[in-house]
């Protein structure tokens, strides 16, 4: 029996990004120390949030995810750092979410 011919390629890019859950990109402004979290708006293309926990080894990016998924009700792991783990200028991953859908849940 002769081997069986390979998928053409298109079909399977369309069969991964059909399995991909929704996900979207947004850039965070953080103020460390704050005292209470809250999210605070827009300044310029960033959605600035402020987080209660101190800026010491990683407490504030950690208090900034958890804050976020809780407003967002998304779990924990579908917020995630892409940049600036240490910085207060940050790139964060939200997975099964649109920006649409990110923007709506926020009311911003």
């Amino acid at each position: 029996m002769p081997p069986r011919p390979a998928a053409p390629v298109s079909a399977i890019a369309i069969a991964i990004a059909a399995a991909t859950p929704p996900s979207c990109t947004l850039a965070i402004k953080t103020i460390p120390n704050a005292p209470r979290s809250a999210v605070c708006g827009w300044l310029g293309d960033a959605l600035k949030v402020k987080v209660h926990a101190p800026p010491v080894e990683g407490r504030a990016t950690a208090a900034l995810c958890e804050f976020l998924a809780d407003e967002l009700g998304l779990p924990r792991r579908a917020v995630t750092v892409l940049r600036g783990d240490l910085s207060r200028q940050k790139v964060l991953r939200f997975d099964g979410l649109t920006l649409a859908d990110l923007k709506s849940r926020l009311k911003l």
